[in-house]
């Protein structure tokens, strides 16, 4: 049996000197290759994000509504405007373009507006309960005598407002021009015509009393 022994072979156990050789698994904070969509210190990247704004102001946009009023009286501002429909509902923008009497750098009206709602359901409510009724019903309000004239636009996003302000006054400017000049020239007939009515008027009174 002892002869037996000193023949047998040893078992191999592993030194220390291999086990140090393996090499160990590099750690995620380590890597040096960002897998996808991660960046290098092992964070999402954030390409999306820029995606996901425009989303959010997408579907910011698409719940507010906008009005359009195609007449606006004398001595209507920007800021009275925003006084008047305020009380129906919140307001997000305004504008206003104005038309140029003269040469006169004060003397313009505001021929139509634009309104933007934070409500699309207030846009759409407003329209048919102010079009075509008094825009003040106070008898000294310079507004008494005049209607509102108003629409709502659907599916109309604020971006679009630039582009037509762009395209208007080139196609428009001409037709307004000559739209005043002939309400001039018919406020100038309409005004000598009252005159000879009121002298010949006044030519028979004489005549009779005589």
């Amino acid at each position: 049996m002892k002869e037996i022994k000193k023949k047998s072979k040893p078992k191999r156990k592993p030194t220390r000197m291999e086990v140090e050789e393996s090499e160990p698994e590099m750690p995620f904070s380590y890597k040096t290759q960002p897998d996808e969509g991660e960046s290098v210190n092992g964070e999402a990247h954030t390409s999306d994000d820029g995606d996901e704004m425009e989303l959010a102001t997408f579907k910011a946009a698409s719940k507010k509504g906008v009005i359009y009023i195609s007449n606006l009286p004398k001595h209507m501002t920007l800021t009275r405007l925003r006084e008047i429909l305020g009380e129906y509902g919140a307001i997000g923008r305004a504008f206003l373009r104005s038309q140029k009497l003269s040469r006169k750098p004060h003397n313009f009206l505001f021929a139509e507006g634009w309104v933007e709602f934070k409500s699309k359901r207030v846009a759409k409510q407003i329209v048919p309960l102010l079009n075509y009724k008094q825009i003040s019903t106070h008898k000294k309000s310079p507004f008494y005598y005049s209607l509102w004239i108003m629409e709502y636009l659907p599916r109309f996003k604020w971006a679009r407002l630039n582009e037509l302000m762009n395209i208007v006054p080139v196609t428009n400017s001409q037709n307004h021009l000559k739209f005043l000049n002939k309400k001039a020239k018919k406020a100038k007939k309409v005004k000598k015509a009252k005159k000879a009515l009121a002298d010949r008027l006044l030519e028979l009174v004489l005549a009779s009393s005589i």
